[in-house]
């Protein structure tokens, strides 16, 4: 298993002064005054948003609170037993007031485990948001990553690594007994009140303490790099998102093009029919080009529709909303992969999934030799003061050992080894399952390469042989079918070379999910 690396972890903050401390990134949200965005049920007002560069993971949550907090009170307390009542009382109070304490739940809540890196271009420059204008790839993925709704609830794994840290930092509490012998009868002469006063500890608690304290930290990172995983595929599903709906938007603008020109020279067919200058057979062409073209406009609406409810939906904005992408976004015609070895290098130090899963076996690994230490016999040590109804006063202790015979801890002990060899396996699956990922996602952008180049190859021929089409019709040395067929099949391949395009950025999308890595694409889908 290699060490996972201390990546830079940027905070997602509201702020509207400047960041203080060194910046990755920042973007400004800016809407007009007619403007009001519903997102994350408030009002997205004008603010800036600024990625804080960080080192290593956060540190809130992991204060123990324990025994250690109280120990010194219990040392300088007097050995009388009514003394020892107000100072267990307030330290139960005090230690109950700090299980109930918030732990920092907004800075928890606002934090961002993902490199700004890995989903926007490398700049000093500050990333603006202003959506009247209209958004791009980036923006959509730095806009999810704060309103994003499903991201609350993978947040939220977060604080429950946090408590069992705390948990795992809790030692058990000393028992504390009073006993009061009231002498009610009988030969009471020279006699006096007796009572008997304990204080004991189970000290074997210690023994398997450490390795869950480490166990409870690296499941904490665990958790942490898990969550930055998830944060960072919705970034770049946002991204993904905005690239389909910029093709379908394409291929409907081409779609409607041709729809509106049919239907103008139906309506002219039937006025030349209408004069005998045409056939009926001619305006049957027309109309059935027009018909079809018209299906394949309204599928490609529908589709629209829900790729843009799909952008809503990953931004957390309500359906109704319309969300305008930024103006001069064109798909690329080529898209050129890193080396195939390069990304498969370093993809364990890379990948946030198989760091976390790093940090899980670690996690595992550290339980499995807190169950081996649990083997100990538990003991405990008590110390005593007591005195008779004669007034004969004892101390002494009292040392409980439990003897293994039957129950060693072995059950655990076997389940935890499991545990912690499927982690192993399904670490080594992941990666390989990785290899491939990339590699197949290699293949399709290289494939892709060349069907976009055979399409862009094929489109002067069918635009050349429309006019040739058109030529003959109007010379009457061919028939109108097979004009409105050449003019079908020019229209199919444009919709054909946009729906290519639109793979080759889905197949980038594969190829940065496999790899973990941001892949910039062509300059007019950078930020601006």
């Amino acid at each position: 298993m290699q060490p996972a690396i201390n990546s830079h972890l940027p905070v997602l903050r509201s702020d509207t002064r400047e960041p203080i401390g060194p910046a990755i990134h920042a973007f400004t949200v800016s809407t007009a005054s007619r403007l009001r965005h519903r997102i994350c049920g408030n009002s997205l007002k004008s603010g800036r948003f600024v990625l804080v560069d960080r080192r290593g993971y956060s540190q809130s949550g992991e204060t123990m609170f324990g025994i250690t907090a109280w120990l010194p009170t219990l040392r300088y307390a007097k050995a009388k037993s009514r003394s020892w009542l107000a100072p267990l009382v307030a330290m139960s109070l005090l230690h109950s007031l700090l299980a109930e304490t918030p732990m920092q739940e907004t800075a928890v809540e606002a934090m961002l485990r993902i490199p700004a890196s890995r989903f926007q271009n490398r700049s000093p420059e500050r990333l603006s948001i202003y959506l009247d204008r209209g958004i791009g790839p980036d923006d959509a993925a730095a806009i999810a990553l704060y309103s994003n709704l499903a991201l609350r609830a993978i947040r939220d794994r977060r604080r429950l690594a946090a408590a069992q840290l705390i948990q795992a930092g809790i030692l058990p509490n000393p028992v504390v007994s009073y006993e009061r012998d009231l002498v009610s009868g009988g030969n009471t002469a020279g006699t006096r009140d007796g009572y008997t006063f304990s204080a004991g500890w189970e000290f074997s608690a210690l023994i398997p303490f450490l390795p869950k304290q480490t166990a409870a930290r690296r499941n904490f990172q665990s958790v942490d790099l898990d969550v930055a995983w998830q944060e960072w595929q919705i970034a770049v599903n946002a991204r993904a998102a905005v690239y389909r709906v910029l093709g379908l938007d394409a291929q409907l603008g081409r779609a409607r093009e041709a729809t509106s020109g049919l239907e103008q020279s139906a309506e002219a067919m039937r006025k030349a029919v209408d004069a005998h200058e045409k056939t009926v057979l001619d305006l049957s062409a027309v109309e059935s080009a027009a018909q079809d073209s018209r299906a394949t406009m309204l599928g490609l609406e529908q589709e629209f529709e829900k790729q843009r409810l799909g952008l809503n939906k990953i931004l957390g904005a309500a359906p109704g909303i319309k969300i305008a992408l930024r103006a001069g976004l064109t798909l690329p015609a080529r898209l050129e992969p890193p080396d195939q070895r390069e990304l498969i290098s370093d993809l364990e130090s890379r990948r946030l999934d198989l760091l976390g899963l790093q940090r899980g076996y670690e996690s595992q690994d550290a339980t499995v030799r807190a169950a081996i230490l649990a083997q100990f016999p538990k003991m405990s040590v008590a110390f005593s003061k007591a005195t008779d109804t004669t007034n004969v006063q004892t101390t002494g202790f009292n040392i409980a050992v439990d003897v293994p015979i039957f129950d060693r801890n072995q059950g655990n002990i076997a389940a935890e080894r499991a545990t912690r060899q499927r982690l192993r396996d399904e670490y080594n699956q992941r990666v390989f399952e990785a290899g491939f990922d990339i590699a197949v996602a290699i293949a399709d952008i290289r494939s892709l390469n060349r069907q976009i180049a055979a399409a862009e190859e094929a489109l002067p021929t069918l635009e050349k042989l429309v006019s040739s089409a058109q030529t003959a019709v109007e010379q009457r040395n061919a028939d109108v079918l097979s004009y409105y067929t050449a003019r079908s099949n020019l229209l199919q391949k444009r919709i054909q070379l946009i729906k290519l395009q639109e793979q080759l950025l889905e197949a980038n999308t594969a190829l940065e999910i496999a790899s973990g890595r941001y892949l910039p694409t062509n300059r007019a889908l950078q930020r601006k």
